[in-house]
Formats: C-alpha cells, sequence, structure tokens
C-alpha cells in the first residue's frame, strides 16, 4: 500500500497545520483585543500558543475529521470563542474591527510562512520530503481556507464582526441582532441544503462554489509572490 494513502499519513499532515491553525487564530483575537484594552482573554489564560485551551472537541476535531473522511468539498470547523469585552476597547466599535481582522490575519501570516518553509524541502531527510511538502501544502490552503470562510460578512464570523465595526450605528444594531441565527444559517448552507440537494441527485454545495475559487486565486497568487509559480 502506498504510505502516503494511509490513514496515518493522512492524519499525520493535518494535524499539526490544524493545531496551530486554531490556536494562533484565537491567540491573534485575544492578543490585539489586550493591545487595545480588553484584557478579558488575557486573565482567561486565551493569550496562548497551547491548543489545549483553545481545542473545541466537536468542532476543532470531531466535526473536520468526519469532513475529511466524508471526502467533503468544504471542511468546516471551529474553536472555542475568544471572550471579548467589547465595552473595555478604548474605541469598542472601531477596535471590534481590528480585534476580528487579526484572527484572518494570522492565518494569512501562517500561509506566507508555511510558503516560505517549502524553501527548506531540499535539506530534509530522504524519505521526510514528502511528508513536509504535503504538511505544508495543507498548511497553506488550510489556513487561506480559514481566512476567507471568516471574512464572510456573517455573524458570529469575524466578517460579521468587521461589518458591525464598520456600519453606521443604528445599522451595525439591526445586524448585530442576526447574530442568534448566524450558526444555524452556517449549518444549514454547509449540510442540510447540500444533503437535501443530494437526496434529489442535484449538486448544491454553494459555499464550496463561492469561496473554492477565492482560496485557489489567494494560493496561486501567494506562490508565484514567493517564487514557487
Amino acid at each position: 500500500m502506498n504510505p502516503e494513502s494511509s490513514i496515518v499519513f493522512q492524519a499525520s499532515i493535518w494535524v499539526i497545520p490544524v493545531l496551530l491553525a486554531i490556536t494562533l487564530h484565537e491567540a491573534a483575537h485575544g492578543f490585539v483585543a489586550r493591545l487595545l484594552g480588553d484584557d478579558t482573554a488575557y486573565r482567561m489564560g486565551r493569550v496562548t500558543l497551547n491548543p489545549i485551551k483553545h481545542i473545541d472537541p466537536f468542532g476543532t476535531i470531531i466535526l473536520p475529521g468526519l469532513l475529511i473522511f466524508m471526502g467533503a468539498s468544504f471542511i468546516f470547523g471551529y474553536a472555542k470563542p475568544v471572550p471579548v469585552n467589547f465595552a473595555n476597547l478604548r474605541k469598542p466599535k472601531r477596535d471590534m474591527f481590528w480585534v476580528a481582522l487579526a484572527g484572518p490575519a494570522a492565518n494569512i501570516g501562517m500561509a506566507v510562512i508555511a510558503t516560505l518553509l517549502l524553501y527548506a524541502t531540499p535539506i530534509m531527510p530522504e524519505g521526510f520530503a514528502t511528508w513536509w511538502i504535503e504538511m505544508l501544502s495543507v498548511a497553506i490552503h488550510l489556513n487561506i481556507i480559514l481566512a476567507v470562510f471568516n471574512m464572510l460578512p456573517i455573524l458570529p464570523l469575524d466578517g460579521g464582526r468587521m461589518l458591525v465595526g464598520m456600519l453606521p450605528r443604528d445599522y451595525a444594531l439591526l445586524f448585530a441582532k442576526t447574530e442568534r441565527y448566524g450558526f444555524l444559517v452556517l449549518i444549514g448552507i454547509i449540510f442540510v441544503l447540500p444533503l437535501i440537494a443530494d437526496a434529489f441527485g442535484v449538486l448544491f454545495h454553494p459555499l464550496a462554489w463561492i469561496l473554492l475559487p477565492v482560496v485557489s486565486w489567494l494560493s496561486e497568487v501567494l506562490l508565484i509572490a514567493l517564487g514557487f509559480g
């Protein structure tokens, strides 16, 4: 059997990228919140590189694992949200934008670093280079997917919080009320509607159709910009 097709190999190339992606994403929120006046996450030990502090057993491990195992076209997962008391921020409405942006920005930064680490491939031990390339490829695409997905203008995603920070106050308050339904909307778009469509023999994956071309384009731009085009 080809070792690259084994469950152990496939799991090993995902573990490090997933843990780093969710850990740094969440820690970045807490770090920027502290810089801007709210130390809630810091006091609760969430501004840390310890992944255990950020892992949600279902959202971080079980759900993405099931989707990978099922060969889903779109991998979805989440970590424990970092607690932020927006009232403590120096300018709550403005600073909410920067706190929300910090997570996707951290993912883009990790994608850049993973791409640069490809330059170390020639010095990797024989037999390790294949794993190294596969793991970094997962890291690049996973972090870009997380960044793009979280930028969707839907609460409670980061893009939704950024939109709250940009809208005029009255519109921001109205939009903020949609947060109670946001997660249900996401579940419906990602799982329920595609399953219903599949039952009728129709291929319907709207989120994948929207996001994956953007992810592919950004991945290609990143590789070309850093000399891998």
